[in-house]
């Protein structure tokens, strides 16, 4: 990172492990009519995205996020931790599901260890 680049490495999808430069932009407005002088805003083209565990949206019940990622490349722990991760939405468009590449179907494993249930 430096004042005038970002050096990111992309993961995920076709171009995973790629690194890219991403410089500043000037950003004017369209409409500069109703003023005498001329905005000019430089920045990075950038929108800040959180990332949280399962876990941690668990502690946050009752509160909602606008969009939801999830990873399930590797399965959660047990269907609540699942149905916990898919309830911090406000709507289920607003959610995106990323499977592993073997996934058959639109599925995930839900991992119960029975041995643990039995006396």
């Amino acid at each position: 990172m430096s004042d005038r680049v970002l050096e990111c490495r992309l993961v995920g999808g076709d171009h995973d492990g790629e690194t890219v430069l991403i410089p500043r932009i000037s950003l004017t407005p369209s409409n500069t009519t109703e003023f005498a002088f001329k905005f000019c805003r430089r920045q990075f083209p950038l929108c800040l995205a959180f990332a949280l565990t399962i876990n941690n949206l668990n502690k946050s019940q009752g509160q909602s996020v606008k969009f939801v990622g999830l990873d399930l490349r590797v399965p959660v722990f047990s269907h609540s931790q699942l149905y916990v991760a898919l309830s911090r939405a406000t709507s289920g468009q607003r959610i995106k599901v990323l499977l592993p590449d073997s996934a058959l179907a639109f599925e995930t494993v839900n991992v119960v260890y029975p041995e643990v249930l039995l006396d």
